[in-house]
């Protein structure tokens, strides 16, 4: 083989491989889950090119605009060049007239093929693999590349915008519904997800047991007195009332009455062994509700309405039927 011969053929292994290169990336950057590499960023001991990714995809149009300049490099500017070489090449044979319709034709089936098609495609498979490998080229070629990028950026604004992270509830909905179609994760856990949204479009009235369900003591009454309630009721927690309506003294565990019982303190009042208990509105959310039961001991709330008056009961229970999907909201 000739050496002219030869370089042709190397211009077009070059351009051919860095059309591929950069279809391959861009492919590959565009598909990539950005959720994985933001996790992988923020690792202790993240890998380099993980962070320098994040990086690279935090701005995204500046990124993708360096790999659209380098591949219409490769693709214009380079088969213009081997067309005018290959045109010099076949002429000094004397078979251009021929050889140069049929080497258009190869070239730009190769660039189809090889260069676009087929990068595209193992790119957007392997994606994080390949915008992991080639994060350290890009940074260099941005850095190259930095003052037509600027430019670019002063004539399309839109380049310079940042690529930020963010779902809202019905992506989050849908994603734990295609897991769970996929086997990804159980059934239950999508549909607990789901669940776990619904609390905001609670609230404490819809849960609490009303008032004219809800377990009450009188505050006066002895513990003699209702020694046999306390036996044969299983009621964990009582609402403490006083002698004026809505009165609320707190509340009393049945578990604290019956261990006074057996000490032989019957003759005090529930008053005297009620616990404090606090009060919600009974238009608070449900999700406010469960995260203010964390730091609670018993678990109860007396639920009240805007003029301060008692209206029902709610414990943790409530609240975590609804993530447990045995709540079902009553028709009114």
């Amino acid at each position: 083989m000739s050496g002219d011969i030869l370089v042709l053929s190397l211009l077009i292994i070059i351009v051919v491989t860095g059309s591929a290169w950069c279809s391959g990336v861009e492919a590959a950057l565009l598909t990539v889950n950005p959720l994985r590499v933001h996790k992988l960023a923020d690792r202790p001991k993240a890998y380099a090119g993980a962070k320098l990714l994040a990086k690279l995809r935090k701005r995204l149009g500046r990124t993708l605009s360096v790999l659209v300049i380098a591949n219409n490099g490769f693709n214009i500017f380079g088969s213009l060049m081997l067309g005018g070489y290959a045109t010099v090449v076949l002429e000094k044979r004397a078979i251009s007239g021929i050889a140069l319709p049929v080497f258009s034709i190869g070239l730009t089936i190769l660039v189809i093929l090889f260069g676009e098609i087929l990068p595209k495609s193992l790119g957007s498979r392997f994606a994080l693999q390949v915008s992991l490998a080639s994060a350290p080229v890009l940074q260099l070629l941005s850095l190259i590349m930095r003052p037509l990028v600027v430019l670019l950026e002063r004539i399309i604004p839109t380049i310079t915008a940042e690529d930020e992270i963010s779902t809202d509830e019905d992506e989050i909905r849908q994603l734990a519904r295609l897991g769970s179609q996929k086997g990804l994760i159980e059934a239950d856990e999508a549909a607990m997800i789901t669940k776990v949204f619904q609390l905001n479009d609670i609230t404490a009235r819809d849960l609490m047991t009303p008032r004219v369900a809800a377990p009450t003591l009188d505050g006066s009454a002895t513990l003699n007195s209702l020694r046999d309630l306390l036996i044969k009721n299983n009621t964990s927690w009582w609402v403490v009332l006083g002698t004026e309506v809505d009165k609320i003294l707190g509340i009393a565990n049945r578990e604290c009455l019956l261990q006074a019982l057996l000490q032989g303190q019957d003759n005090l009042t529930v008053a005297d062994l009620c616990q404090d208990v606090e009060f919600v509105p009974e238009m608070i959310r449900a999700d406010r509700l469960l995260d203010g039961f964390r730091a609670d001991k018993n678990g109860i709330r007396v639920v009240v309405d805007e003029f301060g008056g008692f209206v029902g009961l709610i414990g943790a229970d409530a609240v975590l039927a609804v993530l447990a999907g045995w709540w079902r909201k009553s028709v009114q």
